[in-house]
């Protein structure tokens, strides 16, 4: 029998402990979270008592390191033409690796970033992986996983290609892996409102990265407000937005979306436990 990992993403206020109580009151069967503020660049090294603390509460509540996708900061941009910005960039990525490490946490999930329409697309794919290599190269521990995007701005990682061809020049593939986000997906072309629509996007993933087994470490489960092809990144709860609910079932009855955090980021939270119950009901 499969292990389904479905759940929000969680807060953290008050302390990094208080976010598996917050995922276990809701019924989740996995959660992502901040693990500092993600609009700063850097925080205080993490504290023996709050590794102690959030490592207590990862106990009592049964959550494992396998049903938690933590979120990078917002800040971070590897793609970054500026030289000065690029490393403030790899600095933080470096510094929230280690805050992960530090909590027992074995995953930690980033945008790739965005070439800001002064690189050529290929030129910034290259930068976020050099970036990435000297990110692993500095930490221990713990897998980027890399996110596809919608494609405002410049933000790269448009396309399983483009995922594609971060990882062609990541050095250490195996601390490197990808979440495949719904809404991205549908905002950047990928038609993934029927059965066949999500499967192919995951055939699609595999042909482009590889199996993924090795390389799906999560996934973004929305709905989206924004138009299909439009660019524009606007998340719905699951079944009231220009998706609708099939392809949530599929990807509930595929089993390479199994044993990996599919987490939740739609907006109204009261919907949450709702969302959860029926997704995993998908799964029967």
């Amino acid at each position: 029998m499969e292990n389904w990992y479905v759940g929000p993403h969680v807060s953290a206020a008050g302390g990094a402990h208080n976010a598996p109580v917050a995922a276990e009151e809701i019924k989740a069967t996995a959660f992502g979270v901040f693990v500092k503020n993600q609009k700063q660049w850097f925080a205080p090294e993490v504290t023996a008592e709050q590794r102690a603390r959030f490592g207590a509460a990862m106990n009592t509540t049964g959550y494992t390191a396998a049903q938690v996708l933590p979120h990078a900061g917002y800040l971070i941009n590897l793609a970054n033409p500026d030289a000065e910005a690029h490393d403030r960039s790899v600095n933080s990525l470096i510094d929230e690796v280690k805050r992960c490490h530090a909590f027992g946490l074995t995953m930690l999930n980033l945008h790739p970033g965005s070439h800001l329409k002064k690189l050529a697309p290929e030129a910034a794919l290259s930068r976020v992986a050099a970036a990435i290599n000297d990110v692993l190269a500095a930490t221990e521990g713990v897998t980027i996983v890399i996110e596809n995007t919608a494609g405002q701005g410049g933000s790269l990682g448009v396309t399983m290609a483009e995922l594609g061809a971060i990882l062609a020049e990541v050095d250490d593939k195996a601390r490197l892996g990808f979440c495949l986000d719904t809404c991205h997906a549908f905002a950047a072309g990928y038609d993934v409102r029927t059965a066949a629509g999500i499967t192919a996007l995951l055939d699609e993933f595999e042909a482009e990265v590889g199996p993924a087994s090795e390389f799906l470490r999560g996934m973004h489960l929305n709905d989206a407000k924004s138009d299909y092809s439009s660019r524009v990144d606007r998340h719905a709860p699951l079944g009231m937005g220009n998706i609708g609910w099939e392809p949530f079932r599929t990807i509930m009855r595929d089993k390479r979306c199994a044993g990996i955090p599919l987490v939740i980021e739609t907006p109204d939270e009261m919907r949450w436990p709702d969302e959860i119950a029926k997704l995993i009901s998908f799964s029967v």
